[in-house]
C-alpha cells in the first residue's frame, strides 16, 4: 500500500528517549531477539514500525515479527531504482508471513522531479540520490511513530560492529534485535523456518540495494561490500545518527 506524507511528528524530547533508551539497554543487555522484539513492541503499543528493506536476510527478522505481532507497520522503501526481484520477492514474503500492515513510501515527485528529473543522480552524486530516495521518504514513513525496528547485524560492515540492541535515533528508539547474531545463524533460522529466499541470492549477491549501486560481493568481502563499490561510501544515510 502506498501512504501520502503525514503531518504527525514524534513527540518525546530527546531527554526522555535517552532515558528511555539506557534503561531498556539494561534489561536486554543478554535478551534474545524475540525477546527484545516483544520488549519494544510492549514498550511502544501501537507507536512503533518495522523497517524493511527486503533484502537477502530480511526474511529473519520479519518472520520473527510475524510471530509476536504481524500487524505491526513495516515500511518498505521503493526508491524507483530497485530490481524487480527486490519487488517480487516483497509480495511473497509479505504473502507468506502473512504480514497485513506493509507500507511503501516513494520519492515525494516534487523534490525527484527538482532534484533528479533524469532519474541519474546517482551516477554524479550518491549521497544526494539516497537522500531523495531513502533519506527523507523513511522520515516521512516514521512520522507517526516513536519507535522503529530495523535488521542491522554486527557482521555485515566494519561500519556496524558495535550496533547495541537498543539505541537512540533522534525523538525516537531504535531497536536492532538481530544485532548479535552471526551468519550461521541467519542462515540457520532460515533454513529451519523454510524461508523464501531472495531470488538474486543465489547469483551471488549478499546484500542488494539499488540496481545501479549493487554488485556481488566477493569470497572473504563484508556482506555489504557489494555497495557502492569502488566509493568511500557504506551506509545510505538511513542509520546515520542524529542528535534530535
Amino acid at each position: 500500500m502506498d501512504h501520502a506524507p503525514v503531518e504527525t511528528e514524534a513527540s518525546a524530547a530527546p531527554a526522555d528517549v535517552s532515558r528511555q533508551v539506557a534503561r531498556l539497554a539494561q534489561q536486554l543487555t543478554d535478551a534474545a531477539p524475540l525477546e527484545i522484539l516483544s520488549h519494544a513492541l510492549a514498550a511502544h503499543p501501537g507507536r512503533i514500525a518495522a523497517v524493511s528493506s527486503f533484502g537477502t536476510e530480511s526474511a529473519v527478522l520479519l518472520h520473527m515479527l510475524a510471530q509476536v505481532d504481524r500487524t505491526v507497520p513495516v515500511l518498505f522503501l521503493d526508491t524507483g531504482h530497485l530490481f524487480e526481484e527486490t519487488l517480487a520477492y516483497r509480495d511473497a514474503l509479505v504473502s507468506h508471513l502473512g504480514l497485513t500492515d506493509v507500507r511503501t513510501y516513494r520519492p515525494d515527485a516534487a523534490l525527484r522531479q527538482a532534484r533528479d528529473a533524469d532519474n541519474d543522480l546517482w551516477a554524479s552524486d550518491t549521497d544526494a540520490c539516497c537522500d531523495l530516495r531513502k533519506v527523507e521518504p523513511l522520515s516521512r514513513a516514521l512520522a507517526p511513530f516513536e519507535a522503529w525496528i530495523n535488521g542491522r547485524k554486527r557482521y555485515q560492515a566494519a561500519t556496524r560492529t558495535q550496533i547495541p540492541f537498543v539505541e537512540q535515533d533522534g525523538a525516537r528508539v531504535k531497536f536492532n534485535p538481530l544485532a548479535a547474531l552471526g551468519p550461521a545463524e541467519i542462515e540457520a533460522w532460515m533454513t529451519t523456518h523454510s524461508l523464501p529466499r531472495h531470488p538474486m541470492q543465489r547469483f551471488g549477491f549478499s546484500s542488494i540495494g539499488c540496481m545501479p549501486c549493487t554488485s556481488r560481493a566477493l569470497p572473504g568481502e563484508d556482506a555489504r561490500a557489494g555497495r557502492w563499490r569502488g566509493q568511500s561510501k557504506v551506509e545510505c544515510g538511513i542509520h546515520v545518527k542524529k542528535t534530535a
